[in-house]
């Protein structure tokens, strides 16, 4: 295939790491029976990393040194909804390894037909893992394959619109690495449009939600635990000194913005709901990808901060920070008129009696929990239970897009000097 003639490529492509998109600060245990406690989240070390785990000069990638544990409590009351399993194509598999990190190739619903990736080197080593004779040089080759029912999409992040589409017109359900659009959010509308028309499963693997404090917040704002949130916060913070390689130099001075997924999960993902305006600002980073806005996005921040009006009438503050030397994090915090909850306190509030059980749900057995603070796993289960329950996954097209598209206007605001500005949302049709 001419390369020249399509972008696709892995998420972390074969040219690059995926190490500066996560750095992670250490996963926290919720002990359900001590939920009523104030004080119910308790410090866990950094688990042992995952066999085949990617590396960096010799580290391994923020992110995937938080695995889940793999114990009995995971697995139980897991029941199976079909014996039916959905062939799934994987795409992409760089330096992150990402398309064979999730668990795909373990899930007793799965049958993997074909994987793919651009460098021949790194297709053979994801079929190998996979244990999967059939490979395509291309997403373009692999979407004409009509024995694959679903596609997982890790190419690199300005492509993820184009070839979910791609992959949806081809009449295959897509799974997808974050963000939904990048960029451009000129591409909100087809996408949305093409999901809604097709009427095939869209999830995007946004690895935030299934982390236990995340998923946490979910589960008490559901129950009322929290009341109205008045004040949310998101941060993905990792220090990088120089851009990572990158297929077709698309990492060199992006704006942070534009990646805030992992971040705006904090709120959008709590509450289902969405960002109405934005102020966001910044300072031009002394880094030498981004001084002067001399890169291809004509950006020269590195860190960017920014507020958020929420629809309920709430504030939320969102960080993507590139530059600043300290440790890495993803985390969030919320805080309502009936009480709070961040990753090192737990729950504290007026309902401390009367929470509910917010273990996350059972994986199906072999199916590991995998990185992110046990995350993969379950963005997969959800992914193909979805397919086999006939419904639309949690983090539908909708979610995705809420998520995606307020990185984009706050980098707009940015840009302005922090005028602030609306943002678009989309909501589930019924």
């Amino acid at each position: 295939m001419d390369v020249n003639n399509s972008t696709f490529n892995q998420e972390s492509d074969s040219q690059s790491s995926n190490n500066s998109r996560r750095s992670f600060i250490t996963t926290l245990g919720l002990g359900i029976a001590s939920l009523s406690l104030t004080q119910i989240g308790c410090a866990t070390k950094k688990s042992s990393t995952a066999t085949n785990a990617p590396t960096v000069n010799g580290k391994v990638i923020a992110g995937f040194d938080e695995v889940g544990a793999s114990n009995n409590d995971v697995y139980a009351g897991w029941e199976a909804v079909s014996n039916k399993k959905v062939k799934v194509g994987l795409v992409g598999y760089g330096l992150s390894t990402f398309s064979g990190a999730f668990g795909f190739q373990n899930h007793p619903n799965v049958e993997i037909v074909a994987v793919s990736d651009l460098n021949p080197v790194q297709c053979d080593k994801l079929a190998e893992r996979v244990k999967c004779n059939k490979k395509y040089p291309s997403l373009e080759e692999m979407v004409k394959d009509k024995e694959i029912e679903a596609i997982f999409i890790c190419t690199d992040a300005p492509s993820h619109a184009k070839h979910a589409i791609l992959a949806l017109n081809h009449g295959k359900h897509v799974a997808v690495a974050v963000p939904a659009i990048f960029a451009k959010l000129d591409e909100a509308d087809e996408l949305y449009n093409t999901v809604k028309r097709t009427g095939l499963k869209y999830m995007m693997f946004e690895t935030s939600f299934y982390r236990e404090d995340l998923y946490a917040m979910r589960k008490i704002y559901e129950a009322g635990g929290f009341g109205k949130i008045v004040y949310s916060e998101g941060e993905y913070v990792h220090y990088s000194d120089k851009p990572l390689p990158s297929y077709n130099g698309w990492r060199d001075g992006n704006a942070p913005m534009y990646y805030l997924t992992h971040a705006s999960a904090y709120h959008i993902c709590v509450t289902d709901g969405h960002f109405t305006e934005v102020s966001c600002y910044g300072k031009e980073s002394h880094l030498p990808a981004y001084k002067g806005g001399n890169n291809r996005y004509k950006n020269p921040y590195a860190s960017q901060v920014a507020m958020f009006r929420t629809d309920d009438g709430g504030y939320s503050r969102m960080a993507h920070l590139k530059d600043l030397p300290g440790h890495g994090s993803e985390s969030g915090r919320v805080r309502g008129e009936l009480g709070m909850y961040e990753r090192n306190i737990g729950y504290d509030g007026q309902r401390k009696d009367s929470l509910p059980n917010t273990k996350r749900p059972p994986l199906p057995p072999g199916v590991p929990p995998g990185g992110h603070g046990g995350s993969h796993g379950h963005l997969t289960e959800e992914f193909i239970r979805s397919i086999l329950e006939d419904r639309q996954p949690i983090l539908n097209i909708a979610m995705a897009l809420n998520l995606s598209i307020p990185g984009i206007v706050a980098h707009e605001s940015c840009m302005k000097g922090g005028e602030t500005l609306k943002i678009p949302h989309f909501k589930m049709w019924k």
